[in-house]
């Protein structure tokens, strides 16, 4: 029988077992990470997206200065839950001593911009050192999150709110 027929559930079991035990499997090859993605001065590239905010992202070796638009990240960012927010990848990737962030960000609001922040300094990170992609990646940090406020529609107060409805 060949590795991919199964004919009963029986097969299908055998082949799950195998598959567990590692018999029949090839032996795994080292996986060829891609080449850094630095610039001359050392800094690697992205840009993060949340709402209507769009941070434009170079992270480079450092002591773990965080720098959004000019100021400190305790001043752009006050609400500490915003900073923990921006911080996550850092801190996940076991980094934030060792990473300075220069970001600029535009459009939204602060928490939109804090999750554009986020997003870009994960994709900066995968291309200053991509063995850290699967990490991020698997922490859910690489997926821009596509939901945006809906649209007004005509006829509605809202974009589905009806007018108060007034019997007289």
């Amino acid at each position: 029988m060949s590795e991919t027929e199964t004919r009963s559930l029986e097969d299908l079991g055998d082949a799950m077992t195998a598959a567990a035990t590692g018999s029949d499997v090839a032996a795994a090859e080292p996986v060829e990470l891609p080449d850094p993605q630095v610039d001359e001065h050392g800094r690697s590239y992205a840009t993060g997206k949340r709402k209507d905010a769009v941070a434009r992202v170079w992270v480079k070796r450092g002591t773990g200065m965080i720098t959004i638009n000019g100021k400190d990240q305790t001043q752009y960012f006050a609400r500490p839950v915003l900073r923990m927010l921006v911080n996550q990848p850092l801190v996940l990737t076991e980094r934030q001593s060792e990473i300075d962030v220069v970001c600029t960000v535009t459009g939204g609001g602060l928490s939109g911009q804090a999750g554009a922040v986020r997003h870009g300094i994960s994709k900066a990170l995968t291309l200053f050192e991509p063995a850290l992609r699967p990490v991020l990646k698997s922490n859910g940090f690489l997926t821009r999150d596509s939901r945006v406020v809906e649209r007004k529609k005509y006829g509605r107060a809202k974009a589905r709110r009806s007018f108060q409805f007034s019997k007289r």
